[in-house]
């Protein structure tokens, strides 16, 4: 089975959140700062900073995690984020060099 990871991206104000599912996460997040998809939701609202991440092994655990994630609140969100990364700072510089693209 393939790894999986879920992660949140946000703006430079970190005023919008946008949950995703991946196989690659470098891959995935460099997508987004590339706004590869022109017309998605990240690239409309330019969601680009990495904010958040979980790694699973396997793909499945990920999109089960996704799912719960999404259908919470807000807040519950929030409080992820400040304690994995309070700064807010963006992830990608380092797991980008730490992961296989």
């Amino acid at each position: 089975m393939k790894p999986g990871f879920i992660y949140i991206v946000t703006n430079k104000n970190n005023t919008t959140l946008y949950i995703g599912v991946t196989s690659n996460l470098p891959k995935r997040i460099l997508e987004h700062k590339e706004k590869r998809y022109k017309n998605s939701f990240s690239a409309r609202y330019n969601l680009d900073k990495l904010v958040y991440f979980e790694q699973f092994q396997m793909i499945r655990d990920a999109i089960r995690r996704e799912k719960q994630l999404k259908g919470g609140n807000r807040a519950v969100k929030l409080n992820l984020i400040n304690n994995f990364n309070p700064d807010w700072n963006d992830l990608y510089d380092e797991i980008k060099d730490s992961m296989i693209i």
